[in-house]
């Protein structure tokens, strides 16, 4: 792996990694839904300013609008609210944590919906180790002032959801389009931008303004830089490693989202959050790098 691309891999984990404090921070101010239209505004600049001097966008790929609004909806507008709104009601940790089970639901999405993903007895139990981190982090044994927010959990889980679904209908439909990654970003973040803005209540948005880590967090961490240049570092990173080989960025941003909540935010951090992560990490292992038989020579 050359330097730059390990360099790219390694800033995309934390990115991704750093976005659940700053919605942490920011829902403290604007409702989840005026987060992610800000979100998706800061986002779009610098993605619509590189198609624009790639000169990526044509007129005509206009025609495939309704595949483009359905990438909106299910992998920008639903997923970044429901895991704004899930992350405003958890710790950010916690959310993160939730977060590395993305790989578990498309796979399980793959598998319901498409039918091309084999249900090998390995991938089995990653499924299983993975729903079973998640359900530890949940912990809904707990009562009292320890119990985690399940609807929390239940946004995030939504999130997840809307991303794996996500990737099943781009697999289906948008494969088929003779459209540059970039071009597909643009036209995806662009239009989420619009419904957006047609939902979205303006009343109370300048709150955010009397924060200054808030609204840099959210500005530089959610929308620059966590939309924008996280969209342009992913395709960059697929093209030069493949996607099989780039998935496994997957793996960073619950172990970061995990160091800043705890290190940096004094989250609690207990030992069955550990375990929990791990299930997580190890089921996503085992659905994403199968075991490769070694032939036997004769």
């Amino acid at each position: 792996m050359a330097r730059t691309t390990q360099l790219a891999f390694a800033l995309l984990g934390l990115i991704w990694g750093s976005n659940f404090i700053f919605m942490k921070m920011a829902t403290a101010f604007i409702t989840p839904v005026q987060v992610v239209f800000l979100r998706v505004l800061f986002g779009f600049v610098p993605i619509v300013l590189l198609a624009l001097g790639q000169r990526a966008l044509r007129l005509a790929d206009l025609r495939h609008w309704p595949h483009f609004l359905a990438m909106s909806l299910l992998a920008t507008a639903l997923y970044y609210f429901a895991f704004a709104k899930g992350t405003s009601l958890l710790a950010s940790s916690v959310a993160g944590m939730l977060s590395g089970a993305i790989p578990l639901f498309t796979f399980v999405t793959s598998y319901v919906f498409l039918r091309q993903e084999a249900l090998t007895g390995q991938k089995l139990l990653g499924v299983v180790l993975g729903f079973l981190g998640v359900f530890l982090i949940a912990h809904p044994w707990t009562v009292g002032r320890n119990a985690l927010n399940l609807s929390g959990v239940g946004y995030m889980t939504l999130g997840s959801v809307s991303l794996g679904c996500s990737f099943v209908y781009a697999r289906r439909f948008m494969s088929k389009l003779d459209l540059s990654p970039l071009a597909l970003s643009t036209y995806q973040i662009g239009i989420a931008l619009i419904v957006l803005a047609a939902v979205t209540p303006w009343r109370g948005m300048s709150m955010i303004l009397s924060s200054m880590p808030a609204t840099v967090g959210l500005v530089l961490g959610l929308g620059f830089s966590g939309t924008g240049l996280a969209y342009v570092l992913y395709y960059y990173i697929v093209q030069r490693m493949g996607a099989v080989a780039a998935s496994a960025v997957t793996y960073l941003p619950p172990i970061v989202a995990l160091v800043i909540g705890h290190t940096i935010v004094g989250e609690p951090l207990e030992l069955l959050d550990l375990v929990a992560l791990s299930s997580i990490l190890m089921g996503v292992y085992a659905i994403q790098f199968p075991l490769q038989r070694t032939p036997v020579r004769s």
